[in-house]
């Protein structure tokens, strides 16, 4: 990490999930999912770290453990419009320069991924960072809940720019393909130009957020890391997150 960024880490939280509803407060070898998630992000010790929550039910509990939590407009549409909100809030004054929006449905994600994710932003020309694995499993390939990005990333190479992001298995030839990893780092400049652009015709197609921010010339860049943290999106994600964790806590 370069010494001049100043960075945040801002979880955005909702219990209104459309897949698995109330998957924040999930229990997780007794204790919520949410607050796993905030044990990472606080072991990463790269900023001062923050819950963004839709409702006042998870603040609580957040609060409760010794976190900080930030209520926000529980009619957010999107994730980054809801640490945007947070962020003003807890840094009227603007100086945190880069913020991390870590998905709050990571609890396996390793604390070393948030130095990952700040790597890319040693290019002055990248608007935002994100992380990628490689696909190991065939399964994963025809997966349409597995984002690929699709980057011109060259053996030995560790950052590049990413090109597009789908939920189908691209480009075609032989070569490796790339598991996209839900965390993002924003320039500040970069997150307020993004949550006050229209929805574009790719997101709205593919679903995918992130699009947004190519179709309108922002440049993405991706860091490579070794391990894919599980996104828990259904009942089989939650219970291997549970196998995994609780297995290293036992």
């Amino acid at each position: 990490m370069k010494p001049s960024l100043n960075p945040v880490i801002i979880i955005p939280t909702r219990l209104a999930s459309t897949r698995l509803p109330s998957k924040a407060l999930a229990n997780i070898g007794g204790k919520p999912m949410i607050l796993w998630v905030l044990e990472r992000a606080l072991q990463a010790n790269i900023g001062p770290v923050f819950v963004a929550c839709a409702e006042q039910a998870v603040a609580d509990i957040v609060k409760g453990a010794g976190g900080q939590a930030i209520l926000t407009n529980p009619q957010h549409p999107s994730g980054s419009d809801r640490i945007y909100e947070a962020l003003n809030l807890i840094d009227p004054k603007k100086s945190f320069d880069v913020i991390v929006n870590l998905q709050g449905d990571l609890p396996t994600i390793e604390p070393d991924n948030f130095n990952s994710v700040l790597k890319p932003l040693a290019n002055k020309a990248v608007d935002i960072a994100t992380l990628v694995a490689k696909i190991e499993s065939n399964t994963d390939h025809s997966n349409p809940n597995i984002v690929k990005a699709i980057m011109g990333l060259s053996e030995g190479e560790k950052v590049s720019r990413v090109i597009y992001f789908s939920r189908t298995l691209a480009p075609s030839g032989r070569g490796p393909f790339f598991h996209h990893i839900g965390i993002y780092a924003y320039r500040r400049k970069a997150l307020s130009r993004f949550v006050n652009l229209p929805t574009s015709v790719l997101e709205r197609r593919e679903r995918l957020e992130q699009l947004r921010a190519l179709e309108d010339g922002m440049r993405i860049d991706a860091a490579l890391v070794d391990t894919i943290p599980i996104g828990v999106d259904t009942l089989e994600d939650l219970n291997q997150a549970k196998s995994i964790l609780e297995k290293k806590h036992v």
